[in-house]
């Protein structure tokens, strides 16, 4: 029974992470599948309807090539992007629980508001709550999840984040088969279902506790070391404790960590923080999956087969992150980001010359054809998830030292959102002037993205987050940025650690005074 307090709390925060989640995926993929809705583009998007029903030789990709629809999809990520910063701040001063609220909170407005539009900025404010929602969802959870989980068991924890985004979407294609057999409302029934996971979101929040790391940082050191002993399931916490003071103290002396976080020993943890979630924004999975009832509608199925493929899609991204799960605490993270590259590259390679070859103009693509499109976008798929879907959001938020770590979170959270940001806004018209290029031109990206890893990605997977720095420090190329020096920089104080090689290989020798050169850190 030694272990039940740490199941039972990861437990409850892996739910936490679900309903924030999904509230987040759910509603960008409920949005995705009303886009296709005739009832709902007759309301709000007359001339994308008449454009849609259209067939001319250029229309085939280029149907819902409309500004306004683009920015009613891409308003959510925008807003996400500027709340993400204000989040940072509430995260780290009053702590992690609070902003998991009020993205909860603003999630159940901005649905309820989507559901009840009468115009079009009443739509767009809506996405606009949901944005906020994700915004301070995805900086809060994170870090949650990962200070509460053991180092063993972080990377499998963590992932459950994408596999709650996985639920979400194949939750939102299974609404949206239904709901698009609704005349004329069954858009607004869609988008109003996107409060339930918000509200589950929401009310979690009250019962889950705030986190060690969290409570240790604000002074609370007696309430963060009893919630410690009841997470770990022992009393033997003694070490870990200690670890988390010492850096909480560093943390309170840091009073500007977005200024800090651009020191150069932090480098390596910015450059990830920043090449991760724009590299995930460009291995074209949301391309393929906020627009898969577009994109399947555009290449030949009728509308129910559109909504029907994006549920198989839906579904092979929900199972196959099941594989990240298993083997990320076994093989390591970089292993699976450099196998699902191979396999994501030739998916992207062989649709785009299908597509070139089989359709567009005067060419209507076979059935037979439209099949093997739709399998080979599943393998596409399932690479993505058990690879950039999941890691994308782990690497970045187990890097950081604890008095950058909301910073750093921060930044991922807004790079993301940003590129999801640009995606959404240049997608359609990418489609339309790029046509069966738009997979040709992603599969280059998850080129780059892969020799990116295999030359500058380390492997972290077991390694405590507290110790994360000396994985830098063994790494070919950042160890010539980050010499064996533990440097650390308060606004007004400095104190110097050095790791002498003479003294003993694992000890550290403090100390203090100007010795050192400022241009080290």
């Amino acid at each position: 029974m030694k272990d039940a307090p740490l199941r039972l709390w990861s437990s409850l925060a892996s739910s936490l992470r679900v309903e924030a989640s999904s509230s987040a995926m759910t509603s960008a993929s409920l949005v995705s599948g009303v886009t296709s809705m005739d009832d709902f583009l007759v309301k709000f998007f007359p001339v994308v309807e008449r454009h849609k029903n259209q067939s001319t030789k250029d229309q085939d990709y280029c149907k819902y090539d409309n500004q306004k629809l683009t920015a009613f999809t891409s308003s959510l990520y925008l807003a996400g992007l500027v709340a993400s910063f204000g989040a940072s701040g509430v995260t780290r001063r009053f702590g992690r629980r609070p902003s998991i609220l009020f993205g909860g909170f603003s999630f159940l407005i901005g649905a309820a508001l989507n559901a009840a539009a009468v115009n079009l900025p009443m739509l767009i404010l809506g996405r606009i709550m949901l944005g906020v929602g994700i915004g301070f969802g995805n900086q809060a959870v994170p870090l949650y999840l990962s200070e509460m989980a053991p180092a063993k068991l972080r990377g499998g924890l963590n992932i459950m984040f994408q596999f709650a985004i996985n639920i979400g979407i194949l939750a939102a294609n299974l609404i949206n088969y239904g709901t698009a057999k609704i005349k004329p409302w069954g858009w607004r029934l869609s988008l109003g279902l996107a409060a339930v996971p918000a509200a589950l979101m929401f009310v979690g929040g009250l019962f889950l506790p705030e986190t060690s790391n969290s409570l240790i940082e604000r002074g609370h050191l007696e309430k963060g070391r009893a919630l410690l002993v009841k997470v770990r399931g022992t009393t033997n916490v003694d070490a870990e404790f200690e670890d988390m003071v010492d850096a909480s103290k560093k943390a309170n002396e840091v009073k500007h960590p977005f200024r800090n976080i651009l020191k150069k020993r932090n480098r390596p943890q910015l450059v990830m923080a920043t090449f991760i979630p724009f590299f995930q924004q460009l291995t074209g999975i949301n391309a393929i999956m906020f627009y898969a009832p577009v994109l399947f509608k555009t290449i030949g199925f009728g509308g129910d087969a559109s909504l029907y493929s994006a549920v198989i899609t839906g579904a092979v991204n929900a199972l196959a992150i099941f594989v990240s799960i298993f083997a990320v605490d076994r093989l390591g993270r970089r292993i699976l980001f450099l196998q699902a590259g191979v396999q994501m590259f030739i998916s992207q390679m062989v649709i785009g010359i299908i597509l070139g070859e089989k359709f567009g103009g005067s060419k209507q693509m076979s059935k037979d054809f439209g099949v093997f499109v739709v399998i080979v976008i599943c393998i596409y798929v399932a690479g993505f998830a058990w690879s950039w879907g999941p890691l994308g959001w782990l690497v970045p938020s187990e890097i950081f030292p604890l008095e950058t770590r909301s910073a750093g979170q921060s930044i991922t959270v807004s790079v993301n959102l940003f590129f999801t940001f640009v995606i959404a806004q240049s997608f359609l018209a990418m489609l339309c002037h790029f046509k069966y290029g738009i997979f040709l031109f992603f599969a280059g990206w998850v080129v780059v993205m892969s020799i990116f890893v295999y030359l500058f990605l380390p492997e972290t997977k077991s390694v405590p987050i507290e110790e994360m720095i000396n994985v830098w420090r063994k790494h070919w190329f950042w160890k010539q940025i980050i010499p064996a020096i533990d440097l650390y920089n308060g606004d007004e104080k400095l104190d110097w650690h050095f790791q002498s090689k003479d003294y003993a290989e694992n000890q550290t020798v403090q100390l203090s005074g100007s010795g050192f050169n400022k241009e080290h850190m």
